[in-house]
C-alpha cells in the first residue's frame, strides 16, 4: 500500500480506502464489519468513510463498535463522516449545513462512534439556504474544539468551494481541505474538468467514491440484475435505471477483453484506472463480504499494469474523456 498526501494537507491516507456506505447494518453486522475492516487494515488501508446518514445513524454505530473491538491504537487510523441530511424531519434537522445542525450532527456522531474526535467531516452536499459564511466559521469551530481534524466538502460545485476557501481565507479560517466526489470510468467531467483548478490552484485533495459504478463496472449487471446485488436492495430503487443502461453496458463488455488481458478482474481494473488520476488522494472501495476486500484490494497491483499504451486503449472505448475536443 501507498500513501497520498490528502491534498497539501500533511495527512497521508491509503491510497486505497474502505466506506460503510450500503453495507453496514443494511448487509453486514458488527462482526462482519470487523472482518472486513480488519483484512482491510492488513492490507494498509489506514482510513474509513462513513456518513450520518449512511443506514440512519446505524453504519456509525456498527463502524464505532467494529473499532472498539479492533482496539487499534487511535492516533493509527482515519475515520470519517458527513453531514447535511440529517436524521429527522424537523425543519432544522434535515437538509441544512447551518449551524445549529452540523453542531448537533457533530455531537451526535461522536456518541454513536463512541469517539473523542473525527478526523475528517464532510459538507454532505451544498446548502443553497444558508450562507456559505455560516457553514465556513461552524467548521472551523468544530475543529478549534477538537471535535475534528479537517473538513471538507462532497459533490459541491467547484464554484461553491472556491466561495468557500475564500470565505475561510478572509477570516484567517480552517479552509476546507478535500472533497468527496463521484468519479469512476463512467463519470469523469466533474472531477477532471470542472475540479482542475482546484487541484492546481489550492492543492485541494479528494476522497473518491463509486469506483465500480455500484458494482455496474464489475460486470455483473451485464445479464441483468441478481437477486443479491446491490441494485435489488429495497430502498435503492433508484440505482436501477444507471445499472441496465444500454450504452454503459456496452462499454463494460469491451472493457473486459481488456482486463481479461492484464489477467484483472473488471473490478480491479476499474479501481485501478482511478488510482492513475494524480488527483486522486484515495479511492474508497466498498464490500459486504470479506473475500470482497481481498478482490478490491488488488487493485493495487491491477494499476501496475495500467501503461499509458492500455488507458488510451481503455479511453477509446469509453469516449468519454472530458479533455479531449
Amino acid at each position: 500500500m501507498q500513501y497520498r498526501h490528502l491534498g497539501r494537507s500533511g495527512l497521508q491516507v491509503s491510497e486505497l480506502s474502505f466506506g460503510s456506505w450500503v453495507t453496514f447494518h443494511n448487509q453486514a453486522d458488527v462482526d462482519a464489519a470487523y472482518e472486513m475492516m480488519a483484512a482491510a487494515r492488513d492490507y494498509g488501508v489506514n482510513f474509513f468513510d462513513n456518513a450520518e446518514v449512511y443506514a440512519g445513524g446505524r453504519s456509525e454505530e456498527v463502524m464505532g463498535a467494529a473499532l472498539k473491538k479492533l482496539g487499534w491504537r487511535r492516533s493509527s487510523y482515519v475515520v470519517s463522516t458527513k453531514f447535511f441530511w440529517g436524521l429527522h424531519d424537523g425543519v432544522n434537522e434535515r437538509n441544512t449545513l447551518n449551524r445549529k445542525r452540523l453542531i448537533e450532527a457533530m455531537n451526535g456522531s461522536l456518541k454513536r462512534f463512541d469517539l473523542d474526535y473525527i478526523d475528517l467531516i464532510f459538507c454532505h452536499r451544498p446548502d443553497p439556504a444558508t450562507p456559505i459564511e455560516e457553514t465556513v466559521w461552524a467548521m472551523h469551530n468544530l475543529i478549534e474544539w477538537g471535535k475534528a481534524i479537517y473538513w471538507g466538502t462532497s459533490e459541491w460545485s467547484a464554484a461553491e468551494i472556491v466561495a468557500a476557501i475564500e470565505v475561510a481565507e478572509k477570516h484567517h479560517l480552517h479552509k476546507p481541505v478535500m472533497e468527496q466526489p463521484h468519479y469512476n470510468m463512467l463519470v469523469r467531467e466533474k472531477f477532471e474538468k470542472e475540479y482542475a483548478r482546484l487541484f492546481n490552484d489550492y492543492g485541494y485533495g479528494s476522497t473518491t467514491w463509486s469506483p465500480l459504478a455500484s458494482g455496474l463496472l464489475t460486470g455483473k449487471y451485464n445479464d441483468g440484475i441478481p437477486a443479491d446485488s446491490r441494485g435489488a436492495l429495497k430502498g435503492y430503487e433508484w440505482l436501477r435505471e444507471a445499472l441496465t443502461n444500454p450504452d454503459s453496458l456496452s462499454k463494460v463488455k469491451k472493457l473486459q477483453p481488456i482486463a481479461d488481458e492484464l489477467g484483472v478482474t473488471m473490478a480491479q481494473m476499474a479501481i485501478g484506472w482511478c488510482l492513475k488520476n494524480p488527483n486522486v488522494s484515495t479511492v474508497i472501495t466498498g464490500a459486504s463480504r470479506v473475500s470482497q476486500v481481498h478482490d478490491n484490494m488488488k487493485a493495487l497491483d491491477a494499476a501496475a499494469k495500467l501503461t499509458p499504451e492500455v488507458m488510451t486503449q481503455i479511453d477509446d472505448v469509453l469516449g468519454n474523456n472530458p479533455n479531449k475536443e
